[in-house]
């Protein structure tokens, strides 16, 4: 692949991005003009309110594929082991009656 100037890609990247805002521009007055069409989307298609959203274009950011996990607190993870417990226990109790 080529190797283009710093300068050549800020300038792709501003007329993509000015491409993008004349795109959903003339999304938004096709639905105010044909209301009908603001849930219409086939299967394979992705919904309007998708695409209209301001967050659809951007792209997840995520290090080497890991997943972002909430941090739980020592006090939290004892809650939730003390109800799993006691949800486990109902359910053997209802399996053996």
């Amino acid at each position: 692949m080529a190797k283009h100037s710093s300068d050549i890609l800020a300038l792709a990247k501003r007329g993509a991005e000015a491409r993008l805002a004349d795109l959903k521009q003339e999304i938004k007055l096709l639905i105010d003009l044909f209301p009908h069409l603001r849930d219409a989307f086939d299967k394979d298609e992705l919904p309007l309110s998708f695409i209209m959203s301001t967050e659809s274009g951007r792209a997840a950011t995520k290090r080497n594929g890991a997943r972002q996990r909430s941090q739980m607190s020592a006090s939290a993870r004892k809650a939730v082991s003390a109800r799993m417990k006691k949800y486990w226990a109902a359910k053997r109790k209802t399996a053996k009656a």
